[in-house]
Formats: C-alpha cells, sequence, structure tokens
C-alpha cells in the first residue's frame, strides 16, 4: 500500500563542477504523468462531483433542515480510510523489519501536520457554506457557482506553487469560465418554491464564498506537500497523502459537530427522521451516502493534486458540472435547455485542450536533451 511518487515531488539540486547547485524544474512546473493510480483518482472524484450535491439536495428536498449536519455528512466519511492506512503501516513495518529498522507510525512531520489541521478548518467552514448554498439553490446553480472555483485555484495556484501556464491551460480555463458564465446567465429564474428571494441571494452569495475558499485550499495542499518533501528530504507517497486526507476529514468533522452541538441538531435528528419525505430507512440510508460519496470526492481530489496538481484537480471537478447539471434534469426534473448544451460543449472542449497541452508538455519533457555543460562527467 505504500505508493511513491511516480516522480520528484521537490525541487532537487544537482552539485555542479564549480560547488554551487543547479535547480532543476519543481512540482509547479511537473507534467502531467499517465498513472493508473490517477486514473482512479479521477474516477474517484467523478462519482463524489456527480452524486453528492445530488444526495445533499434531496436532502432539503425531502424535509432536511440541518445546515450544520448537511455540513458534516462532506467529511464524516474519513474513518474509511483506517483500513487501508493500517494495511499500509503493516507492510511498511514489515519492510522496516527486514532491514532491522523501526517503522514510524505516522509520515505528518509536525509542520505539515499543522499545515493540514488548518486546512482541515477551512474544509469545515467551505463545507458549511456549501451547505447553506444547496439548501437553497437548485443543483444545477449551485454546481455552477461552484465551477468559478477554477478561476480561484488557478490565481491561487500561480501566486502560491508558481503554477506555469502554457497556452491550452489559458484556453480551458476561459473555456470552462464562459461555459460557466453562459450556464449563470440562464439561471436567474430558477428560485425553488418556498424559498425567498432574500435567501436565494444568501444562498448565491455563500456559494459563490465556497468556491472562493476552495480555490484557495487546493494550492495550499499542493504547497504543503511540497513542502514537505524540500523540507524532510523524502518523497511524498500515497500513504501521506491519505494521512492528510483524514487529519482534514477528522479536523473539518469536528468543526461541524460543535456546531451541530451548539445548533441542538443531534436532538433534531430522530424527528426529523421520522417526517422525512423518503422514510426513517431512507433517511439515514440518504446519510449514509453522503458521507461514503463524497468522501470519494476528497480524497480523488487531493489524489489528483499529488499526482497531477491543484489546477488539474480544479479543471476536473469543472468539466464533471455537465454530468451533474444531466443527473439534475433526470432525478429533480431540471429544465435543460440550448444554454446549457453549448455550455457542455465547451466544458468537454476545455477539458480536451488542458490534457492535450499537458500530453504535449510531457513528450517535450521527455524529449528534451539534458543539459550537461555544467555538471561533472
Amino acid at each position: 500500500m505504500e505508493v511513491e511518487a511516480t516522480g520528484p515531488r521537490r525541487a532537487q539540486q544537482q552539485p555542479c563542477k564549480n560547488g554551487s547547485a543547479k535547480q532543476l524544474p519543481s512540482d509547479a512546473a511537473k507534467p502531467l504523468r499517465l498513472n493508473p493510480l490517477l486514473v482512479i483518482n479521477f474516477l474517484l472524484m467523478v462519482v463524489g462531483s456527480a452524486f453528492g450535491p445530488l444526495l445533499l439536495r434531496a436532502y432539503f428536498l425531502h424535509g432536511g433542515t440541518r445546515k450544520w449536519l448537511s455540513s458534516l455528512l462532506q467529511t464524516a466519511g474519513w474513518p474509511l480510510l483506517l483500513a487501508p492506512l493500517s494495511a499500509s503501516f503493516l507492510s511498511r513495518r514489515r519492510s522496516h523489519k527486514d532491514r532491522g529498522s523501526v517503522a514510524p507510525l505516522f509520515l505528518m512531520s509536525p509542520r505539515l501536520l499543522a499545515a493540514t489541521v488548518a486546512v482541515g478548518f477551512m474544509t469545515g467552514l467551505d463545507d458549511l457554506l456549501y451547505a447553506y448554498g444547496l439548501a437553497y439553490l437548485p443543483v444545477s446553480t449551485s454546481s455552477i457557482l461552484i465551477s468559478t472555483q477554477l478561476a480561484f485555484t488557478a490565481a491561487f495556484a500561480l501566486l502560491l506553487v508558481r503554477q506555469r501556464f502554457t497556452a491550452f491551460s489559458v484556453n480551458a480555463v476561459v473555456l470552462l469560465s464562459v461555459g460557466a458564465a453562459m450556464l449563470g446567465m440562464n439561471a436567474g429564474g430558477d428560485r425553488p418554491a418556498g424559498v425567498t428571494r432574500a435567501q436565494y441571494s444568501a444562498g448565491f452569495g455563500m456559494t459563490l464564498g465556497a468556491a472562493a475558499l476552495y480555490g484557495l485550499m487546493l494550492p495550499v495542499m499542493e504547497l504543503s506537500q511540497a513542502k514537505h518533501a524540500a523540507r524532510t528530504g523524502a518523497a511524498v507517497t500515497y500513504t501521506l497523502v491519505m494521512e492528510m486526507q483524514i487529519v482534514i476529514g477528522f479536523t473539518a468533522t469536528a468543526f461541524s459537530a460543535v456546531g451541530m452541538l451548539v445548533n441542538n441538531d443531534f436532538h433534531a435528528i430522530p424527528r426529523e427522521a421520522r417526517e422525512f419525505g423518503l422514510g426513517q430507512i431512507g433517511y439515514y440510508l440518504l446519510l449514509a451516502a453522503s458521507a461514503i460519496v463524497y468522501q470519494f470526492f476528497f480524497l480523488g481530489t487531493i489524489g489528483a493534486i499529488f499526482y497531477g496538481s491543484a489546477l488539474l484537480a480544479g479543471v476536473i471537478m469543472t468539466v464533471l458540472i455537465p454530468v451533474t447539471e444531466v443527473l439534475a434534469v433526470l432525478f429533480f426534473h431540471e429544465p435543460f435547455n440550448g444554454t446549457k448544451g453549448v455550455a457542455l460543449a465547451l466544458s468537454l472542449w476545455g477539458f480536451v485542450s488542458y490534457l492535450y497541452g499537458e500530453i504535449r508538455a510531457k513528450a517535450q519533457h521527455s524529449d528534451k536533451p539534458l543539459n550537461t555543460e555544467h555538471l561533472d562527467p
């Protein structure tokens, strides 16, 4: 279960003949690697991004009213990672035992732990903002607004991790943003029945806030991984990524649980289950499914950052919006018109543009001869 990074996860220094060091490209410029685990994380993101919003919206449509509970559901599935993480530790302990050393229980350094806890609190706040927005907005409108996180991710990735933009990645950002804007222009008259104008406006603003906060969180996670690798000199493994996700999930869940205690949500759950539109069993099944599906989403996201970049994770989330749109039409009978069809085409075009650019960058990187002019023979 101990999976090593497919390439360097830190800026490396190559000794030169004169004793100085030559700086090689860092993570921010790394090309996309066609790794099977990246495909698995992409599939996890597909499941989480497509079905997570539908499950939470179904909770509100059938009589659920607890925003703090909805926030908690988005990260409460973190214990699911304990089983693979335990298997990884046992494998690591056997390997160290064969070498006569002791395997560390945790791979996270204290600094990385502190940074991950901070991201966990940010995640808890982001989940709360998103839950408030989804309580008052249709799934299609909420997904459209969340897609603006791509612009925030691109901006913060440029500032924090020096993500280099190519013509293809810029084209992808523009196409995806235009598609989202077109859908947004078409979403003016979709206020659900029973939702006041003030509630709709508040949900609109909180969803945009959730998009901005999430756009910051992705580069912060990428930066924390890179700094950990540079500081410790150790490769960032997928086991470390799972440890980070457990800490993020636990911290965000604790944040939401405190809110539920203050709001008296735990005492209200049995009554809400009895009055739920899908029945009491349906109520608890919906809550459990939401927790599992969102855990898929978060694990897939942090894995996409590990094997790709924060910008790649943002592009994947944005291109999945049309999938959520179609599912919302099928399950909630939300309208789907020509504008949404054009936006779907733009989203797919943007995704293909980004993927093609990354494949070209990978090809150019592998074909580029190594400059040995200043290296020792």
